[in-house]
């Protein structure tokens, strides 16, 4: 007879048992948990087999790392002179080399202003004043040290910036003011006055209806036909106003989701708590809205960021634009594979940064909307 150790209902957790846990109960259970999974699994360890080791050795091992010229290039493996010898185009285009730093020091300002923005340490009239620096003063300062032309600095014309700067630059600007004139198109569609709803329902979906190819063609070769030389503006001006616009109808559709999403109840409480239409829009509708579709705001981001390479078609080198032309380089013929895989790579860290920032804020800002 088993005798009793442990007063009745306090007995200590038994571990678990044996063939419940380890690393073979782990294989069993993700890896080859039935016959189609099991396949599944053998079949993607043959693929890996197969391709790892040779992408493995092409792109490391057997890889040329050191040199200037193509000389230095052996051919067994990947030639990542060609990205060494080209790294400063690829970054700042033809930007002059004497003028770099003008760059570099807009970047230290930008994450110097941003970092603190991440700490929660950090009070918050800081963080608004941050934030008013950012929106407000950090664009006139990144202008004055882009375009120079002010306080000494030499002036530097659109045609020469190229590279991830443009990229940047593009992306940016589209990202921080389409979301704004987004969030207004959207509360222009579902107004109740019919004048604002049609000019924002023909706004969406105009330019919802024309490819970003079309806009940046009218924005670059047929609006200077329509006015005169002397006011055209600058081709990148031009083309930056056409990709927030085209940007600002998509986000208008993500952030209109929102917006229905939200309980009929909750413009009632606004209503009865004595709020105006922008009052209730600003403290109580456009938070919850806005919170539930940050996935779709995100993607919109991401999308808007990968499109910036279209501006290679009207004459802008971009850093796949400074790839491709670093490629056909007569001294360089032949390296293309390894630009492309650069440029990959520097595009997968901005997105996956975005991604991994959009989670992170579905977490602080507990949208309960996670699976």
């Amino acid at each position: 007879m088993t005798t009793q150790k442990h007063p009745v209902g306090q007995h200590p957790s038994l571990p678990p048992p044996s063939n419940s846990v380890g690393v073979l109960y782990w294989l069993k259970e993700n890896l080859f948990n039935g016959v189609f999974n099991s396949l599944l699994t053998i079949c993607s360890i043959l693929l890996l087999i197969n391709y790892v080791p040779p992408l493995f050795n092409w792109a490391i091992a057997k890889a040329d790392w050191i040199g200037s010229t193509k000389d230095a290039c052996s051919k067994e493996g990947a030639c990542w002179v060609f990205i060494r010898v080209w790294f400063d185009q690829f970054l700042y285009g033809r930007f002059p080399s004497e003028s770099v730093w003008r760059i570099n020091l807009s970047y230290i300002l930008a994450i110097a202003a941003a970092a603190p923005l991440f700490f929660s340490f950090v009070a918050r009239k800081v963080k608004l004043a941050l934030i008013a620096f950012l929106l407000v003063i950090y664009p006139i300062i990144c202008f004055y040290l882009y375009a120079g032309g002010g306080f000494g600095l030499q002036e530097v014309e659109t045609s020469r910036w190229g590279g991830l700067f443009l990229t940047l630059v593009i992306a940016v600007s589209g990202i921080v003011l389409s979301l704004p004139l987004g969030i207004l198109l959207a509360l222009g569609r579902r107004s109740s006055m019919p004048v604002i709803k049609s000019f924002c329902v023909i706004f969406i979906e105009f330019w919802r209806g024309i490819p970003l190819i079309t806009v940046l063609f009218m924005a670059s070769v047929m609006f200077p036909l329509f006015v005169p030389e002397n006011i055209s503006p600058d081709k990148l001006l031009r083309v930056l106003v056409g990709v927030i616009l085209f940007s600002s109808a998509y986000m208008a559709e993500v952030v209109r989701g929102g917006l229905q999403a939200i309980p009929k109840g909750q413009y009632e409480a606004a209503a009865a708590l004595g709020l105006n239409y922008w009052k209730s829009m600003l403290l109580i509708i456009l938070p919850q809205a806005l919170k539930m579709v940050i996935p779709g705001i995100v993607n919109t981001f991401i999308g808007l960021f990968k499109d910036t390479t279209l501006v290679l078609i009207i004459g802008l080198f971009d850093l796949l634009g400074m790839v491709q032309l670093a490629s056909t380089n007569q001294k360089w013929l032949g390296f293309t594979i390894e630009g492309y895989v650069f440029a990959a790579i520097g595009f997968f860290i901005f997105c996956f940064a975005m991604s991994r920032y959009s989670q992170h804020l579905e977490r602080v800002l507990n949208t309960g909307h996670r699976n």
